[in-house]
């Protein structure tokens, strides 16, 4: 079986684990151990962000435009080839050292942040009918005016306040002021004709059903940056701290190195 728990189930790095069974799922068996660790967290987060926030799936998506920011971490390479499989047009954004994979996992357009202006590169394409943001900052002032306006089109982040808020006003006032800000940042966009949304990792067995047929079917593969032992696991934070991954770094616990 494959998993990925809530926060409040914490044990990640354990060799064992208590979870519910609706958020258990069969493992894909094209897939070792290791290979299938590296999938569920991220592909139920970009799973929620396309799917279950952004409406996308496979009877809807073929041909449309999708932009993937920060395409090259965990997240954006599972996106890229989520999309990619249900039939969109797929523009990639990340430094140049991961063009070639983003061109491997099936983007159409592989635009390098590093090489000028971002924002006028990517408005000297067609506009777009849904983004995803793994970036968040500065981004979130122009991506949404890339949108094809009075359309449906969305913008989905998963860069948000949410733990901010919260550790500086507490629980319930930060609860509180990141609804009023989504709440005010939805309405503003919405009258411009574009679909604002945030999108947040969900633990679910059935879309681990869904992922994991996909994963069989050959559409979608996993993308290892670096494997550590249990002992070398102080590396591993410091290689993730330092960011810039290709893919997801995995812990191989019972490793006997």
């Amino acid at each position: 079986v494959w998993a990925a728990i809530p926060p409040w189930k914490q044990g990640t790095l354990s060799e064992f684990v208590v979870a519910s069974g609706n958020e258990v799922s069969f493992k894909p068996k094209c897939l070792s151990h290791t290979e299938a660790a590296s999938l569920p967290y991220v592909g139920l987060t970009a799973w929620s962000a396309v799917n279950q926030v952004g409406g996308l799936n496979q009877s809807n998506c073929s041909g449309k435009r999708v932009l993937i920011l920060g395409a090259s971490g965990g997240v954006g390479t599972f996106a890229v080839q989520l999309v990619k499989a249900w039939g969109a047009h797929v523009t990639a954004v990340c430094s140049p050292d991961a063009s070639t994979l983003m061109k491997k996992l099936g983007a159409d357009d592989v635009i390098d942040y590093k090489s000028g202006n971002l924002e006028e590169q990517l408005k000297m394409l067609p506009l777009f009918d849904f983004i995803l943001d793994n970036v968040g900052g500065s981004t979130e002032k122009w991506a949404l005016d890339l949108l094809k306006k009075w359309s449906g089109a969305t913008y989905v982040t998963l860069v948000t306040p949410f733990l901010i808020n919260m550790d500086k006003l507490g629980v319930a006032d930060g609860m509180l002021q990141t609804g009023v800000t989504v709440g005010s940042k939805t309405i503003k966009h919405l009258l411009k004709g574009v679909h604002y949304r945030w999108a947040f990792f969900t633990p679910s067995g059935p879309s681990l059903d869904e992922i994991a047929e996909l994963v069989d079917s050959g559409k979608i593969q996993p993308v290892i940056d670096q494997v550590f032992s249990f002992s070398e696991v102080p590396k591993a934070f410091l290689k993730l701290e330092g960011g810039h991954a290709r893919g997801k770094t995995v812990i191989d616990v019972i490793s006997k190195k």
